[in-house]
């Protein structure tokens, strides 16, 4: 459900020429904002989704329906996909068991009765229950690696895919093959040798330990989490991709059953980061992740503080933190404005990453540490 394939490109393509052309209308209602539909309302969506059983006949057919009612009824698309079109090729090729590396000239192909009515039944779900389409089919991709996901995690969506993709260069010494020219790090010259034990704090569903396995094949991976039932979720993920002889799961508050001798080339964290401002004006789609996998104080930086200040005594004198914040970006450099964050930047899209090695970990220690006694004495 993510990334860009032959596929999507070529209807893409004629998708936007032709979307606006024998469509219904677009249907808005202030109440579809809240995720909440009137009987009304509910009506009309059943008699649209009826018309298209009886008249649509191909596969490009559904798709271009399921994209006209996910944007007539205000469906947040963010979580897993990118854009309305993303989201009703998923509905589709998911429901008949194709994937994105499908020739496009089986756009053309008609489903069968069954086909249809298991279609616009995801369809139907997806729009009035504005549960996120990963939860629905209990699957979403990360580093183009497939998933099992649940409400007990958060839905991977991480720009940090990008970096492991890239096995983290520039900062670590890899093949001329994965090396890429858009990346313009001030850390550019570091070239540390690759990493041979990497953690992954706050793991959740575990993709990110789990694709940075995949990356570093000779590396120890450990995934940390506080929430006992994420991990069951990683665990499964785990046995999913056969890596259990490298990747091991850790029930952990941040480093606190991290053994101290646990000396890391690299620590890689995608920890909670929404403020409070944000949390409170979440669409519905996002009510439906674990709250506690995303609310991280008034700045969004409860954890992150913490992060900062211990991570120094699990890295190697060497090593290197990758750190996600969102839109917390604003207030860690207004929190810690003498300190030179390398701030990633990405082809595809995404910020709010930053890199900082052990060295200045420790240079800016105290600044850390008053943070942190400050954040818990609010």
């Amino acid at each position: 459900m993510s990334g860009t394939h032959q596929f999507s490109d070529e209807f893409a393509g004629d998708f936007d020429q032709d979307f606006d052309q024998g469509l219904e209308h677009e249907f808005q209602d202030e109440d579809l904002t809240e995720g909440k539909m009137s009987q009304a309302q509910l009506d009309e969506l059943y008699a649209e989704l009826d018309g298209a059983g009886r008249n649509l006949r191909t596969i490009r057919d559904f798709i271009r329906f399921c994209v006209s009612k996910l944007r007539a009824y205000d469906v947040v698309v963010a979580q897993g996909t990118t854009d309305e079109f993303a989201e009703a090729a998923a509905i589709v090729l998911h429901t008949l068991s194709l994937d994105w590396s499908a020739d496009p000239e089986i756009l053309d192909c008609r489903l069968t009765d069954s086909e249809k009515q298991a279609v616009l039944e995801l369809l139907s779900a997806r729009i009035t229950q504005r549960k996120p389409l990963s939860y629905l089919i209990n699957l979403a991709y990360f580093c183009n690696l497939p998933f099992y996901v649940d409400e007990r995690v958060l839905i991977p969506r991480s720009p940090i895919a990008e970096l492991i993709n890239q096995r983290f260069y520039p900062y670590f010494d890899v093949d001329d093959a994965n090396k890429a020219d858009y990346y313009n790090h001030g850390l550019q010259e570091l070239q540390l040798t690759p990493p041979e034990r990497i953690l992954d704090l706050c793991t959740g569903s575990g993709c990110i330990a789990i694709a940075l396995a995949v990356a570093f094949p000779d590396a120890n991976v450990d995934g940390a989490d506080i929430d006992k039932d994420a991990l069951e979720v990683a665990w499964t993920n785990v046995e999913h991709h056969e890596l259990s002889h490298q990747v091991n799961l850790v029930e952990s508050d941040l480093f606190a059953k991290i053994p101290a001798e646990n000396q890391y080339e690299l620590i890689v964290t995608n920890p909670p980061y929404v403020d409070a401002a944000v949390m409170a004006e979440l669409p519905p789609e996002f009510l439906h992740e674990p709250e506690h996998a995303l609310a991280a104080g008034q700045d969004g930086l409860d954890l992150v503080h913490q992060i900062l200040y211990h991570a120094p005594d699990y890295l190697t004198k060497d090593g290197l933190l990758v750190c996600e914040v969102g839109d917390s970006e604003w207030a860690l450099r207004q929190s810690y404005p003498e300190i030179q964050f390398d701030w990633l930047t990405f082809q595809k899209g995404g910020s709010g990453i930053f890199a900082i090695t052990c060295e200045e970990l420790l240079e800016y220690r105290d600044e850390f540490k008053r943070q942190v006694d400050r954040a818990m004495g609010e």
